[in-house]
């Protein structure tokens, strides 16, 4: 099944020209059967490329799933359109009545600053609360998983020397792991940060699982079982251009930027890169997927209740 979105938003076009399956919600209305509900915190500035990326690996799953949008009400988005935003998405206090099978929570241009100094936190602590209630099981990306690990482990994140910025080379840790099946036991994943999450902060807390980690990266995913949370540190869902996009865009500003490491052909920045994570990017998202399908109740009331299938 393909996944279902709003006929006029902008990724429609994007995904279908891919070759995504996606439905419309006239088509939607017809099937009896009910779709995965999957909500989207988006908390990057360019929200519809961000909606893209994410539209593109749920829109790979048999099943139908149902996006819904969503954004803080507190902050204002400086490089997406209001009438995109009001068209589109919903504030938090709009959703915050619904229950959610999945939930994703991206990541955002502002690790250096201390968590309690974004000017969103305390709403972003209220929504990660929510999500122990009216959530099944949540996905929390880059700046976003280490919001949330932060929140309910109190695991630090850690200043770079200089920014982590390239294609990396992964080990799977876990391979019995049902978010990893069909992963293989090395691949590349790409990383764009100014900070990391350390591994000797993760093994303090029992209820967290490292999955996937870099030699010279560090700790990628990691799984909070009970709790059906995944922390993935690094960037699976970005395009092809993605890191050639800060790269020129830094470039062109005058900011100090180092190529992004196995990226172009060559070392080259004339080349165009080659996408080598595409594969393993659909498998997690997919297998996250899968997992929420077998898992959460068929009732939504019953989601934070202690009901699973």
């Amino acid at each position: 099944m393909p996944i279902r979105i709003p006929d006029t938003l902008p990724a429609f076009e994007t995904l279908v020209h891919e070759g995504v399956r996606v439905m419309t919600e006239t088509m939607a209305i017809r099937q009896d059967i009910r779709p995965l509900q999957i909500g989207l915190l988006n908390l990057m500035p360019n929200k519809i490329k961000t909606e893209v990326q994410f539209a593109r690996l749920i829109g790979a799953s048999p099943l139908q799933v149902e996006l819904t949008l969503v954004r803080v009400g507190g902050h204002k988005a400086k490089n997406t359109p209001e009438e995109h935003l009001l068209s589109f998405y919903q504030t938090w206090d709009e959703v915050k009545h619904r229950k959610f099978d999945g939930f994703i929570i991206t990541g955002a241009p502002i690790e250096t600053l201390p968590f309690e100094e974004v000017t969103y936190w305390p709403e972003l602590e209220q929504i990660l609360d929510w999500t122990e209630t009216n959530v099944h099981s949540t996905m929390n990306v880059c700046w976003g998983g280490m919001a949330a690990i932060y929140h309910f482990h109190k695991v630090p994140k850690h200043p770079l020397k200089e920014k982590a910025f390239g294609v990396y080379r992964h080990r799977n840790l876990a391979p019995s792991s049902v978010y990893l099946n069909g992963f293989s036991d090395d691949f590349q994943v790409p990383v764009s940060r100014w900070t990391e999450v350390r591994r000797q902060d993760i093994e303090k807390v029992p209820e967290l699982e490292i999955l996937l980690e870099s030699d010279e990266m560090g700790v990628c995913l990691v799984q909070e079982k009970r709790a059906k949370r995944l922390f993935m540190f690094n960037h699976v869902e970005y395009d092809s251009t993605s890191l050639g996009d800060e790269y020129f865009r830094d470039k062109s500003a005058g900011i100090p930027i180092k190529l992004p490491h196995n990226y172009f052909p060559h070392n080259d920045d004339t080349l165009a890169p080659l996408n080598r994570w595409r594969g393993h990017a659909h498998l997690l998202f997919g297998n996250w997927i899968n997992e929420i399908y077998q898992m959460t109740p068929y009732d939504l009331n019953e989601i934070g209740n202690g009901v699973t299938r």
